[in-house]
């Protein structure tokens, strides 16, 4: 899973490193490799291992060929997404689009969101995450657990 938060620096040619335990974690998956594509959520990078954007995909191409938000799906995720390979360092280039969406400039935080992850502007997150934890914090209650969490609980 993507854990964690960490903050990483653009170096002078456009690069930036992806935190070690994020590429040690889609590597066990078969990437050298992920997923990035600007959030129509926020004002951030968001960014997954392949065989989530085939999830993505499949769920578009399920909705009928017609549909408007088919089209909207599709426009939204599939055709801003940028397949970005680590270099040897474990390094990737961020297109100028992806950085001018989540206003980063010279360093970015990568925020761990489970299955996937998302890049941040410092100072954006920051914000960002002060409203995040009133909201959960008033949502709590709303969460469920699946029944086999229920039944292993006090063993």
């Amino acid at each position: 899973m993507f854990l964690s938060t960490y903050e990483n620096k653009i170096d002078k040619k456009g690069r930036v490193s992806v935190p070690a335990s994020f590429r040690s974690y889609l590597s066990n998956l078969g990437y050298n490799g992920v997923i990035c594509y600007p959030s129509f959520n926020n004002q951030s990078i968001e960014a997954c291992a392949q065989d989530r954007i085939e999830k993505l995909s499949a769920s578009i191409d399920s909705l009928s060929p017609f549909e408007e938000k088919r089209d909207y799906f599709a426009t939204s995720i599939l055709s801003e997404s940028m397949n970005l390979q680590f270099d040897s360092e474990g390094r990737i280039s961020l297109s100028t689009k992806l950085l001018k969406h989540a206003k980063i400039k010279n360093s970015m935080l990568f925020v761990g969101q489970g299955q996937t992850f998302q890049i941040w502007e410092p100072a954006a997150f920051e914000k960002f995450k002060v409203n995040a934890r009133k909201k959960a914090n008033i949502n709590r209650a709303g969460l469920k657990w699946e029944k086999h969490f229920n039944n292993n609980e006090g063993k």
